[in-house]
């Protein structure tokens, strides 16, 4: 058995944004928790492989989570960055983006446009974006 240890390159900017997920999109959360981490640990890389260091042993992952179309035209794809040393047996969890709509929601509480989290820093934008898609697919 494979047994994996996991690390973080931030801790804190990590569980940050881990539990904003948990609160703006529990479906994305449940699956990072529940199916993804067990998989790690168990040595099963998930996802799209971005990079390959042969001399270090060292692979790069991203993985898609599970979010509304809406959400991800508006402000990109949720995905989970981890980065693995096979040597080492560590799986050091890098990052969750889009960070900044991710960052921005732990700080403060964001309000929602039909149905799609709506940044405070550029609201105006976003809600052009959500009007523009849904004229789109009228």
């Amino acid at each position: 058995m494979n047994n994996y240890i996991f690390d973080y390159q931030n801790e804190n900017d990590f569980r940050k944004r881990e539990r904003t997920l948990k609160k703006y999109n529990m479906l994305a959360y449940k699956k990072l928790v529940f199916n993804i981490y067990p998989e790690l640990k168990n040595g099963n890389f998930l996802g799209e492989k971005v990079s390959v260091q042969k001399k270090d042993n060292i692979e790069t992952y991203s993985v898609k989570l599970p979010t509304d179309d809406l959400f991800v035209k508006v402000h990109g794809e949720i995905k989970f960055h981890y980065t693995v040393y096979k040597d080492s047996k560590i799986v050091l969890l890098t990052n969750i983006t889009p960070d900044t709509i991710l960052e921005e929601a732990h700080k403060t509480e964001l309000g929602t446009y039909k149905g799609v989290m709506i940044s405070k820093s550029n609201p105006k934008k976003d809600i052009f974006k959500v009007n523009l898609l849904n004229m789109l697919n009228k």
